[in-house]
């Protein structure tokens, strides 16, 4: 007495191989419904609320600049030329992060960590330039508690200044991660990517600051 069998395999692609799908285990990050990925929402988002706290101690600079019933003034303790050249020295670390972002979508760790330590090198000259400025603001008598012109702009000066610190220790750590395995390549350039995002606001910012704190408030009120 025979009986049919009847095997039953499971659905497969061409050749008996089942098909686990075009990507196969790679790894992708969440994204919006808008297709930008959460991770870089998160910082945009952020930085859209830093721009507030940034914009309400300058306007409460620039209401209070000319106010204050005692010296210095701000044509009195600011070095313009100075100031320039700290300036010129953030804005150009800019471009060594965009540098190192480049570096590392072309899996190149070596120029990647060139340009990220740079980065964080021409931040750390800019902190320093800061120091000194502070110091010989603090030996001319202007401190915060001098008057509305030294609270405000020692104030606006100073968080900015935090910013900087807090964005060369992230530099910093983004290097290290290279060397522990965390940062290998391509497809880590998203990391870097953020980074930079955070890197470039505190430059714009400081572009805004100087214009309208430095440029503008050195020249004597009519």
């Amino acid at each position: 007495m025979s009986a049919d069998v009847t095997v039953f395999r499971p659905a497969a692609g061409e050749g008996g191989v089942i098909d686990h799908g075009e990507h196969g285990g790679e790894h992708h990050e969440p994204e919006t419904s808008t297709g930008l990925n959460n991770r870089k929402l998160l910082m945009w988002t952020f930085l859209g609320s830093d721009c507030i706290f940034f914009a309400s101690l300058i306007a409460t600079f620039m209401v209070n600049v000319h106010k204050s019933l005692s010296g210095p003034t701000p044509e009195e303790v600011l070095d313009i030329p100075y100031t320039s050249v700290s300036a010129f020295v953030l804005l150009m670390s800019s471009l060594t992060m965009v540098l190192a972002l480049a570096a590392i979508q072309r899996n190149d760790l070596y120029r990647y960590r060139v340009w990220m330590v740079t980065t964080a090198l021409l931040g750390l000259v800019f902190l320093g330039g800061q120091a000194y400025e502070f110091t010989t603001f603090f030996n001319e008598g202007l401190w915060l508690q001098t008057n509305l012109y030294g609270s405000a702009f020692l104030t606006l000066t100073g968080f900015h200044g935090t910013h900087v610190f807090i964005g060369v220790i992230w530099l910093l750590s983004m290097v290290w991660a290279s060397f522990v395995g965390k940062v290998r390549g391509a497809e880590d350039a998203l990391s870097v990517e953020i980074t930079g995002l955070y890197w470039h606001f505190v430059d714009v910012v400081w572009i805004v600051i100087f214009t309208l704190v430095y440029l503008v408030q050195a020249e004597p009120s009519l």
